[in-house]
């Protein structure tokens, strides 16, 4: 009788250790699944070859490592959808309107642009007088001749984004709004150096007509 108690006993505290172990196997078991499923699933972009920028590639046509922009491709904040302001151009042809507000900051924007940008070539009126120009560099054309006085301001717009005969284009230089500023100057450099002087008060009359140095 007591040996069955003590077997009984035995049988179930084998029970109990047994139970308390499973939960533990369980986790080592969940755990190896785990390493297995991690070591399996490693990325193997880390052991590919890969190649810098500019290097020679006997994988694409071109034999280029870098890639050019997809056709349609538009960076984030490069949309450009005012064609009238990024480019000068409407469906009419140049715009004859200025596509921003003319103000006297965007004047004096102009004007500090211009004499950074144009005034070695164009002189400070426009005259096409400019400093280079006395070195030996053929004059450009003076913004005041009847041709210029009737341009639409697109015409100078986009002259300074792609150029016009020997003058470079200033796209990389000049952002868009800045070369509005600049047309806008020029604008007013030629109604400065085209009023008659009849429309002139008295006093900048006497200024026309005082010696220089003295005005």
């Amino acid at each position: 009788m007591s040996r069955s108690v003590q077997l009984a006993g035995g049988s179930r505290q084998l029970a109990e250790d047994r139970s308390r172990s499973l939960p533990a196997v369980f986790c080592l078991l969940l755990a190896a699944c785990c390493l297995l499923l991690a070591v399996g699933c490693r990325q193997q972009m880390a052991e590919t070859g890969r190649e810098k920028p500019l290097d020679h590639s006997a994988f694409f046509e071109d034999q280029r490592v870098a890639r050019p922009l997809v056709p349609g491709t538009v960076a984030h904040g490069q949309l450009k959808a005012d064609a009238a302001f990024y480019t000068g151009k409407s469906r009419d042809g140049l715009v004859d309107q200025l596509p921003v507000p003319l103000t006297k900051e965007l004047l004096a924007r102009g004007r500090d642009r211009f004499e950074i940008f144009c005034t070695p070539c164009h002189g400070r009126v426009g005259t096409g007088e400019g400093a280079v120009t006395k070195r030996g560099m053929r004059l450009p054309p003076s913004y005041h001749i009847q041709r210029l006085r009737e341009a639409p301001i697109g015409h100078f717009f986009d002259v300074i984004t792609n150029g016009f005969g020997i003058m470079p284009e200033y796209a990389g230089q000049v952002p868009p709004v800045d070369r509005w500023a600049i047309a806008a100057y020029i604008r007013a450099l030629q109604v400065s150096q085209g009023i008659p002087v009849a429309e002139l008060t008295p006093d900048e009359r006497a200024k026309l007509d005082a010696p220089a140095g003295k005005k």
